[in-house]
């Protein structure tokens, strides 16, 4: 019983939130006697996010967090020249399909059908062009990792994000492990400097970090917050070692793994103790943020973050182009804005 009071609960605050607040959005379909008041669609069935996501939300017995919201319609095409992403789309379109998801044709004809969107395309070179479409049509809209295979593609959606008037969100489940929250709220007082890992496969068709070493770097900068100044990287074909220098002289570094135990995981150091980041938690904990995006319309993390992320990854491979020496953010960043202002949208 208590079960269901909650999720009635929730359900009225889904209701609540989907007036909308903030960037202005399509409303969300209030379908009377249904727990389906927020229609999704997802772009992009190259990838296992898309059916974690859809067999989370769709289940029979969702959990609270999630009731409200149904994936409705799922349009596949992702990557069609990243071999690991493409063959998996065929079994990923019936898996979806066997969940209740209707396979759209084309990107537009899921738009008339949906109030949000999950861009779930794998490959982040297609990501500024099919997070257009959506911008264009008013659907705030997820953007799964990496927002884009370049610093300048990752701010010009958030340019054209501002010029329609409709929120975007990205980010990576790593930035939501265990431990973070609690840093985030004081535990250890101010972060002084950080170290964290994960697994760093490359793809060529994405500039190094970008592909999978992101999932590290979203968690350095979950506990070191923004202020970059200076990038150095050493690298090598098993390791990554990628070192900035935030303000006030605090340290922050990034360790790719690419041979050997991988995993995902760090240490935080602050003014008041030391703490050892826990387990990875799975996407719960990021789908509970792209769903309450969803209703308010309030972008969970702070698009300046998302920026200085994507510009301490490219910053790294000038370093790395440079023999290791460090480089200043602000330059590639400069450079990256002049690029993005020539995208017109």
């Amino acid at each position: 019983m208590k079960k269901e009071l909650d999720r009635r609960s929730f359900v009225k605050t889904a209701a609540l939130g989907g007036l909308g607040i903030g960037f202005a959005s399509a409303k969300p379909v209030f379908s009377p006697g249904s727990q389906a008041t927020g229609r999704i669609g997802i772009i992009g069935l190259d990838t296992s996010h898309s059916i974690a996501f859809t067999k989370a939300i769709n289940s029979p017995d969702p959990k609270p967090e999630f009731a409200g919201f149904r994936i409705v319609t799922a349009y596949p095409r992702g990557s069609s020249d990243i071999k690991s992403s493409a063959d998996r789309i065929p079994g990923y379109t019936e898996e979806v399909k066997k969940l209740g998801v209707r396979i759209a044709g084309s990107i537009d004809e899921l738009l008339s059908e949906v109030d949000y969107v999950l861009l779930e395309t794998n490959d982040g070179r297609l990501h500024l062009e099919q997070a257009l479409a959506v911008l264009k049509a008013g659907k705030r809209v997820f953007i799964d990792k990496p927002l884009a295979a370049s610093l300048e593609h990752a701010l010009a959606i958030f340019d054209a994000a501002d010029h329609y008037k409709v929120p975007v969100f990205t980010s990576s489940s790593l930035r939501y492990i265990e431990g973070a929250a609690e840093i985030a709220a004081g535990k250890i007082g101010k972060v002084t400097g950080a170290d964290t890992f994960s697994p760093c496969s490359l793809e060529k068709t994405h500039p190094d970090l970008f592909w999978y070493g992101i999932h590290g770097v979203e968690t350095l900068f979950a506990v070191m917050g923004t202020g970059c100044k200076t990038v150095a990287r050493i690298s090598t074909p098993d390791t990554d070692l990628v070192t900035g220098v935030w303000d006030g002289g605090r340290v922050g570094t990034f360790r790719g793994i690419r041979s050997g135990k991988g995993g995902y995981g760090g240490t935080v150091f602050g003014e008041t103790g030391t703490m050892t980041l826990g387990q990875y938690a799975g996407y719960d904990p990021l789908l509970v943020k792209i769903l309450e995006f969803f209703r308010t319309g309030q972008e969970p993390v702070r698009r300046e973050e998302t920026i200085e992320i994507f510009t301490f990854m490219q910053a790294a491979d000038v370093s790395k182009n440079k023999g290791g020496i460090p480089v200043e953010t602000e330059g590639v960043l400069d450079d990256a804005r002049k690029k993005a202002r020539k995208i017109k949208f």
